[in-house]
């Protein structure tokens, strides 16, 4: 069992920086595969980024590549996202998922997930 706890959403003004953090508890964090998804409202849940167990294969929706950087440090438990150059169309939930899956982009391919946190992008 993982248990995932998110944080580092907030407010920014568009162009700024936010840096997500999700803390996994369970000795096994580094056996998953780690992947971001968001959600705006009335809008269904979308992937963001995914990164494979080593951190050595990272995948980007199109829409964040460039401006995001997903990362991970094993030892801490803990997966990060980088986000620059935010625009107003990146405000939604965040979540952070674990997999052992072989499908990274499907929201269905992830066993466990965190509660979320809003991130809020003004123009």
């Amino acid at each position: 069992q993982v248990q995932l706890v998110e944080s580092g959403g907030g407010l920014v003004q568009a162009g700024g920086s936010l840096r997500l953090s999700c803390a996994a508890s369970g000795r096994t964090f580094s056996s998953y595969r780690m992947g971001w998804f968001r959600q705006a409202p009335g809008k269904e849940r979308e992937f963001v980024a995914a990164i494979n167990w080593s951190g050595g294969n990272t995948l980007y929706v199109d829409s964040v590549k460039g401006r995001f950087t997903i990362s991970r440090n094993n030892a801490k438990n803990t997966v990060y996202l980088q986000m620059n150059s935010l625009k107003p169309e990146d405000t939604a939930v965040y979540y952070c998922a674990a997999s052992r899956g072989h499908l990274p982009t499907l929201a269905t391919d992830y066993v466990y997930w965190g509660q979320g946190t809003q991130v809020t992008v003004s123009s």
